[in-house]
């Protein structure tokens, strides 16, 4: 396909916290965006913080994604869509709650993309590292690529249902979405116009664009990240202990437009990872900008530390590029935001 480094893209869940930058990083490279908003007042903010784009930014009420026909108005005109939305919580007594917006979300887009959008050239789906990771032997190292897939926890969700790991059921959501829309591109691949990429993040972090009223209303992955590093709830040994992969929220936002401009990225899933972290980590950074939290686990190294988890990236440096945040460079922003809405003592 050819890319698309003009015109008009689709963001779903545009009010999300990786959607706003999404549509924040489109916007600076030119693109106009029609935005998706599950009601007129969820719209508010985006008009607000996006006021300098008035003429370039388009919204979309869609209150139910798992509606039949949900997006034809929406993909109408537009040249790509960038589909974001999706549960992410851990909260779903019933895996249910999870499945049916996560699959059924992904494929109303596609459905309504082959129906209606006629101008439609690619479209890029917001997956996640976990419909690729699996619980590795304890103590084993894993390194996790593309070709790997979650079906540990979709098996866990299907034997146990109600009963299964909070952590299976949103994982299972992602993996029987991104397989679901892989799965509809086979099915109709004599019928689109337009090719798929699906960008596999692990855990996002940054500094905040989204409207929130306090640490309680965070969206999951920055919640996570205010608990252990601000709030210390965790045991002290377990933040030298406790650890995966990170993105900056911004590069994997870059990732979404770069998805449209580099025409090696049609037909391919996608890890996009900055690397491994531990807890600890994440509090010595924090500690440096001058964020007051307790010093954590003195023992730790970061030099000898082993990580278990890792995911390869090379796919998406080799198609896109990216220079990452550093830690140090997006903890400093994360610092500087929470002390501005007054969420962290200097």
């Amino acid at each position: 396909m050819p890319t698309i480094t003009s015109g008009k893209v689709l963001v779903s869940g545009a009010n999300g916290y990786v959607a706003l930058w999404v549509v924040r990083s489109l916007l600076e490279h030119g693109y106009s965006v029609r935005a998706t908003v599950r009601s007129e007042s969820k719209g508010t903010h985006l008009r607000k913080i996006f006021a300098s784009y008035s003429e370039k930014l388009e919204l979309i009420v869609v209150p139910d994604i798992t509606a039949a026909g949900a997006f034809d108005e929406a993909v109408q005109g537009v040249d790509a869509i960038e589909h974001t939305a999706s549960p992410f919580h851990f909260k779903a007594e019933d895996p249910e709650e999870m499945n049916r917006p996560a699959v059924l979300g992904t494929t109303r887009m596609l459905e309504s993309a082959l129906a209606h959008g006629k101008a439609v050239k690619r479209i890029v789906v917001t997956s996640s590292c976990a419909s690729v990771f699996n619980f590795p032997v304890p103590g084993k190292r894993r390194t996790f690529s593309e070709a790997d897939w979650n079906d540990q926890m979709v098996e866990d969700v299907k034997k146990n249902g109600r009963n299964a790991h909070m952590y299976s059921k949103y994982c299972a959501s992602k993996t029987l979405a991104e397989r679901a829309a892989w799965e509809f591109v086979e099915k109709n691949k004599g019928k689109i116009g337009w090719d798929l990429v699906v960008l596999n993040p692990p855990y996002v972090y940054g500094p905040m664009l989204q409207e929130v009223s306090s640490p309680d209303a965070l969206n999951e992955s920055m919640q996570e990240w205010y608990d252990a590093v601000v709030k210390s709830a965790h045991p002290v040994k377990d933040l030298s202990e406790i650890g995966s992969e990170w993105v900056d929220v911004r590069d994997l936002a870059e990732a979404h437009t770069l998805s449209l401009q580099r025409e090696a990225a049609g037909g391919e899933r996608i890890i996009v990872s900055g690397g491994p972290w531990k807890w600890q980590d994440w509090v010595n950074a924090a500690r440096k900008f001058g964020a007051d939290v307790p010093e954590g686990d003195t023992s730790y190294d970061a030099a000898t530390t082993v990580h278990l988890t890792r995911y390869d990236a090379s796919k998406a440096a080799r198609i896109f590029g990216i220079k990452y945040h550093t830690m140090d460079e997006t903890t400093k922003d994360i610092v500087a935001d929470l002390k501005s809405r007054g969420w962290i003592k200097a």
